[in-house]
C-alpha cells in the first residue's frame, strides 16, 4: 500500500510540474459563461415545480431503482418515458442510460464487431474515444469535418462500417457537415452514429437536435441525446431502431451492469421532455444572444482569434497553458465564470477560453465581458 501511495503521489507531482493538475472548484457566484445549462432549465423554478408535482402524483414511489434494468430495476415508468423520447425524436425506439458517457461507451464498444471498421472524427468527445478503444473493430480517425479524408477512409474500410461524429463539437462549438456526411455514409453503406449532446435542446423543432433540424432522422443509424446539458436534468438515451434497442440491452455493458436510474430521475427526464415544447422562446433567445455576441467580438475584438460561432459554445484562442490560465484568472477576478481549456485536452497552441452562452445571460453581461477582454488583450 505504501508503494501504491508513492506511485500516485509521483504521478500527481509530474502532472503538477507540467502545469496540468486538475482540481475541483466550487461555484463562486460569478456570472455564468461556463456551464452547459444553455436554456437555464437546471435553474428553472417552473421545471422544478413540474418535477416535484410529478413525484407527488406517483403513489408508492421507490427511492431507488433497486437494481439493473435486466434484474429488478426495470419499470413501466422507464418504458413509458422511452416511448415518449422515441416519439419526440421521431424514431422507433429509445434506451435510457445513466449518463452520456455511459451511452457513448456502450454504443461504440458493443456495436462494431471484429472485422468491422469504426471511423471516428479526430475531435470526438472522450466518452466516444473510450468506447472506440474498447471496440474489437478496426479503428481509424479522420481529420475533423474533412469530407475528403472521410471518403478516403470509407473507400478502404472493411466489414460493416460505422462512422462516429458529434453534431456540435464541445470544444470548438462548430457543427458537423451532417448532410454531406449522411450522403457519404449512404454511398458507402456505412452506419452513422451521432452524439447530439450539445445540440439537444438547442437546435431543431422543440430542441430535438441538429439531426432533426436538418430532417435527417431517418438517415442516421443512432443518436445519443444527453439530458444533463440544455435539458438541465441527468441521464442520456440512445435512439434508433427497435433492433438497435434490443441489441444494446444485450450487449452494451454500461447498460447491462449498471444500477438503473431511480424513479425521481426518470420523472425529471419525463418532465423536461414534456416541458421542451414550451421552450421555443428560450431557444430563440439563445440564438439571438449568440448572434449578438458574434457581432460584438467582430466589432470590438477584431484582432482576436475565435473558434466557430455556429453554436452557443465559443472559444477565444489564447496559445499556451500558462497564458490561457492567466487570462481566465483575470476574467474570474472581474466576476465572470470562464474556464481555461488547456492542452492536452485541446492541441498545444490551440488553448482557449471556452465561453458558453445561456438564455439567461443578458446583452449587458456580454458587453461587460467584451470590455473586460479588451482590457486584457
Amino acid at each position: 500500500m505504501i508503494r501504491a501511495k508513492e506511485t500516485i503521489q509521483d504521478l500527481l507531482e509530474k502532472r503538477r510540474s507540467a502545469g496540468l493538475l486538475r482540481s475541483l472548484k466550487k461555484p463562486a457566484g460569478l456570472i455564468d459563461f461556463c456551464s452547459n445549462d444553455y436554456l437555464g432549465l437546471a435553474r428553472s423554478a417552473v421545471l422544478r415545480h413540474t418535477i416535484e408535482q410529478a413525484v407527488l402524483t406517483r403513489s408508492n414511489l421507490l427511492n431507488g431503482s433497486t437494481g439493473s434494468r435486466l434484474l429488478a430495476g426495470n419499470s413501466a415508468l422507464a418504458e413509458e418515458i422511452e416511448t415518449e423520447i422515441a416519439d419526440f425524436h421521431e424514431t422507433e425506439a429509445a434506451l435510457i442510460f445513466n449518463s452520456g458517457y455511459d451511452a457513448n461507451v456502450g454504443l461504440l464498444a458493443s456495436l462494431p464487431q471484429r472485422g468491422d471498421t469504426l471511423l471516428t472524427d479526430e475531435l470526438i468527445h472522450a466518452s466516444m474515444i473510450d468506447g472506440a478503444r474498447l471496440s474489437v473493430a478496426n479503428r481509424f480517425k479522420f481529420k475533423h469535418n474533412d469530407l475528403a479524408d472521410l471518403e478516403n477512409r470509407l473507400q478502404r474500410a472493411s466489414g460493416t462500417v460505422y462512422v462516429a461524429i458529434e453534431s456540435v463539437y464541445s470544444m470548438d462549438g462548430d457543427l458537423a457537415p451532417l448532410p454531406e456526411i449522411v450522403d457519404l455514409c449512404e454511398r458507402y453503406e456505412a452506419a452513422l452514429l451521432v452524439d447530439e449532446a450539445h445540440a439537444t435542446g438547442v437546435f431543431g423543432p422543440k430542441g430535438g437536435g441538429l439531426v432533426q433540424a436538418l430532417g435527417l432522422q431517418n438517415r442516421v443509424f443512432a443518436r445519443v441525446h444527453t439530458f444533463g446539458k440544455a435539458l438541465g436534468v441527468h441521464g442520456a438515451a440512445v435512439v434508433g431502431s427497435a433492433a438497435l434497442h434490443d441489441f444494446l440491452i444485450n450487449f452494451a455493458r454500461p447498460f447491462v451492469y449498471s444500477t438503473a436510474l431511480p424513479p425521481h430521475s426518470l420523472l425529471a427526464i419525463q418532465s423536461v421532455y414534456r416541458f421542451l415544447p414550451e421552450c421555443e422562446a428560450l431557444i430563440q433567445r439563445l440564438q439571438n444572444l449568440r448572434s449578438y455576441f458574434q457581432q460584438q467580438i467582430e466589432q470590438q475584438l477584431p484582432e482576436t482569434e475565435w473558434t466557430s460561432a455556429e453554436s452557443p459554445i465559443l472559444g477565444l484562442i489564447v496559445p499556451g497553458n500558462d497564458a490561457c490560465r492567466a487570462v481566465a484568472t483575470h476574467l474570474q477576478q472581474a466576476g465572470f465564470d470562464i474556464r481555461p481549456i488547456v492542452s492536452p485536452t485541446v492541441p498545444a497552441g490551440r488553448e482557449r477560453l471556452r465561453i458558453c452562452l445561456h438564455a439567461y445571460n443578458s446583452e449587458t453581461e456580454i458587453d461587460t465581458l467584451v470590455r473586460a477582454l479588451q482590457k486584457i488583450r
